[in-house]
């Protein structure tokens, strides 16, 4: 590391320049105890993984106050369950996530406005007190709902086909009651 101009130097010290390590010549293994050597785990209630997903808690405060709630319903539960989708989608790309999937989100449930009274209804229960930390099984069926086609799209093209909401979310399970 260079050092500041005002640290005295012997004028025969050589210039340090960068020398990279050593080779290693045998090949690298993932064969440390915790490795992922299949890649990460699937199953039922192991969720959506991803690197940096704790960004989509950054990024969600750039819809404060763009919310459209109904009497009862509350942002910090709209949050949590678009979060979840959101990360569904990200990881459907295998990136971190970014505003984009929670504007899909938001816009398939119907949050930044012009939903259907019944996408209202059918989404108030879904959605209610999921933002408590220990529901997380609510928030994992909130992301499972929506079509995976329908993540896949951009915010434009979502924004184009939420009208068609029954399309975008699997109603039936939707309505039938939620196993815990």
């Amino acid at each position: 590391m260079a050092a500041p101009e005002y640290v005295p130097r012997s004028v025969t010290d050589t210039a340090r320049t960068y020398v990279s390590p050593p080779r290693r010549p045998e090949e690298w293994m993932a064969d440390r105890p915790a490795e992922l050597a299949d890649g990460q785990p699937a199953g039922p209630g192991l969720g959506y993984q991803g690197p940096d997903q704790g960004y989509a808690l950054r990024l969600v405060r750039q819809f404060d106050g763009q919310l459209v709630l109904t009497n009862g319903e509350h942002a910090s539960d709209a949050e949590a369950g678009c979060v979840a989708v959101a990360l569904r989608r990200a990881s459907m790309f295998g990136r971190a996530p970014v505003i984009h999937d929670l504007t899909v989100a938001f816009t398939i449930w119907g949050f930044l406005g012009g939903a259907d009274p019944e996408l209202v209804a059918l989404r108030r229960p879904l959605f209610e007190g999921i933002a408590h930390p220990h529901h997380g099984a609510g928030r994992h069926r909130v992301a499972e709902l929506v079509n995976e086609d329908v993540l896949r799209l951009g915010p434009a093209a979502a924004a184009t086909v939420a009208p068609n909401w029954r399309a975008n979310i699997d109603v039936a399970a939707a309505s039938a009651p939620a196993h815990h």
